[in-house]
């Protein structure tokens, strides 16, 4: 039995959530996000409660395919419902003499001490902004915001001799010590 599939999903007011077939599809004050779940598992709305509630699909039975989809499916919706009301952000710190970074139309335009600007292109549903050398990126998708994210960190992941490189505002760097001379 999943801990976390039997935990009803509560959804705060301002959020609308509807269930037709196998899409769910959850709107609120952030945006719009759709997932269609396996048939192993069934989704439900239920409107007195407000809440949707998951559990193994009966044509599945006691599968182990439906009970590892089980609590999977229960945290892809709470995070819909989390990113539609409030949103989820990743903040990236670029460390680095004369590095920077800026939105160019639906580009980001990192310079990172290579001979060229490396270009990476924004998806659908995510905002960036830059401030001198601080990226934030914003959106109600959990799985886009963070994807992005790991993907600018991979353009000049952070060294462990200088600290240089970008990364994200909350991660420590451990620093080698590096060689020494004249022992």
């Amino acid at each position: 039995m999943s801990r976390v599939g039997k935990k009803p999903i509560e959804v705060p007011s301002g959020v609308k959530v509807a269930v037709s077939d196998r899409v769910v599809t959850v709107e609120g004050p952030k945006g719009t996000l759709t997932f269609e779940h396996r048939p192993e598992v069934a989704v439900e709305w239920v409107e007195a409660e407000k809440a949707v509630k998951v559990a193994p699909a009966e044509s599945a039975g006691e599968s182990r395919t439906a009970r590892a989809l089980w609590g999977t499916t229960r945290s892809v919706i709470s995070n819909m419902v989390e990113g539609a009301a409030k949103g989820y952000e990743k903040k990236l710190e670029i460390v680095g003499v004369g590095w920077g970074a800026e939105v160019a139309g639906q580009n980001l335009k990192l310079v990172l001490g290579y001979a060229n600007p490396v270009m990476v292109p924004i998806p659908e549903g995510v905002q960036v902004t830059v401030e001198k050398q601080l990226v934030t990126i914003q959106g109600a998708d959990k799985q886009a915001v963070g994807q992005f994210a790991a993907v600018v960190r991979s353009k000049r992941p952070p060294e462990p001799y200088n600290g240089k490189g970008v990364r994200y505002s909350d991660e420590v760097i451990q620093k080698k010590q590096g060689k020494q001379f004249g022992a």
